[in-house]
């Protein structure tokens, strides 16, 4: 696959993506044992007490918005997230170390999601934007693709080690790996050689709320970001709930253990990393791979919400998840290039807060159908939600070729 891997030939991204999988790997750790935790430890099997939890730990991404746009615009990148990596890694260890000494309760996840979610808020804006740094405009939607090619290739080896440490020594050792990871991320950002990064200029200072308005004007009066941004609203608030998918369905239909959930969740990442290294090889994005992500997005949940036994259901999770990464890569990438410089951390704070804030709408409504109408129905949910994402697209595209030659 030529050119796959061009943005490591940057010495800043090699350090980057070398610190990087390091953190992903204790981030899909903590991920599988939280909802382990809460499914299986706290609960009985109750999916809504998930779906709460998603909630408030992906709630702040819309309710910072003002601030988190506005400061991955205007402040140092490279030490906003030096700090924000730093809260996250002490977050993981207090709740590591709640849950080892037994006195954690349901209460106590809630309010760490909340407060480890108010860090990622600040995170995620600048952690996307920043990479534009580390290799320039040119190769950022090959590093952006490379990026997801570690984070899924984390979620391979991260829920596999967490079941094993689970079974082995108990889930809060989990969080005490992933609150070391963070180890490795904070001195790749230390050693990083600050005369090669590639840098932007920085938005004016001004009002946060106004600056923020800026932002919602911008991408207002530009159909084709608003077209992505409908597509993903539809997908990320009502089937990027796989936490709640694989679970349920894994506790209550295939009567799994903790090794057998967290393969499931192995398993899609081996979708994902596909579609990422699908995605490093293309020279330029189109929106036509936003299009068909969406589309095998739909077809993928729905094989996924009929799979009569878990080999089956395991498959089917493998072409989700090379859908569902096609479809998000190419949204990040589409509105970064599309965007300019001085407008990138607003215009990325607005997506995180789409692709992640809409969670506290989505995961309780998939939550009580998964409890009431049972995880395939919440499936079909999920699979309604990228064949309606799939018709946003194409509507957008049919105007595009009215107005001229199509993305």
């Amino acid at each position: 696959m030529p050119g796959a891997f061009r943005s490591l030939n940057s010495f800043n991204y090699r350090l980057w993506a070398s610190g990087a999988l390091v953190s992903n790997v204790g981030t899909w750790m903590q991920r599988t044992a939280q909802d382990w935790l809460v499914l299986t430890e706290l609960t009985h099997h109750n999916a809504s007490a998930v779906g709460t939890v998603m909630a408030l730990q992906f709630g702040p991404q819309l309710l910072l918005l003002p601030w988190t746009g506005w400061a991955a615009d205007h402040w140092d990148q490279r030490k906003l997230m030096m700090v924000t990596q730093a809260t996250m890694g002490v977050l993981a260890l207090a709740l590591g170390l709640s849950t080892i000494l037994g006195i954690v309760q349901l209460w106590q996840v809630d309010v760490f999601a909340f407060l480890f979610g108010c860090a990622s808020a600040f995170d995620a804006p600048v952690r996307q934007t920043f990479v534009a740094q580390l290799v320039g405009d040119a190769d950022l939607p090959n590093a952006v693709a490379l990026n997801s090619t570690s984070f899924n290739g984390a979620r391979m080896i991260g829920p596999a080690a967490a079941g094993l440490l689970i079974a082995g020594v108990g889930t809060g050792w989990a969080f005490i790996v992933n609150g070391l990871s963070y180890v490795a991320v904070l001195c790749s950002l230390a050693w990083l050689r600050k005369d090669e990064l590639h840098a932007h200029p920085r938005a004016h200072a001004g009002d946060r709320g106004r600056a923020m308005l800026a932002g919602l004007r911008y991408v207002w009066q530009r159909p084709d970001l608003m077209a992505i941004m409908g597509m993903l609203f539809l997908i990320a608030t009502f089937g990027l709930n796989f936490p709640i998918f694989i679970g349920t369905m894994a506790v209550s239909v295939f009567q799994a253990d903790a090794r057998g959930y967290s393969l499931l969740s192995s398993t899609m990442a081996v979708g994902s990393v596909a579609g990422a290294l699908l995605a490093a090889g293309r020279e330029r994005t189109r929106f036509s791979a936003l299009v068909v992500g969406a589309g095998v997005f739909g077809v993928g949940c729905t094989l996924a919400a009929i799979a009569p036994g878990y080999l089956w259901f395991a498959a089917a999770l493998a072409l989700t998840g090379v859908a569902a990464l096609t479809f998000t890569n190419a949204s990040n990438s589409l509105m970064q290039l599309a965007t300019e410089p001085a407008m990138r951390g607003r215009v990325m704070a607005l997506r995180v807060g789409v692709a992640l804030g809409t969670t506290p709408i989505g995961a309780p409504i998939v939550g009580w159908v998964a409890d009431h109408a049972g995880p395939r129905w919440a499936l079909g949910v999920a699979a309604a939600s990228g064949f309606a994402a799939l018709a946003v697209g194409l509507r957008y595209q049919a105007g595009e070729r009215r107005r001229g030659p199509a993305t």
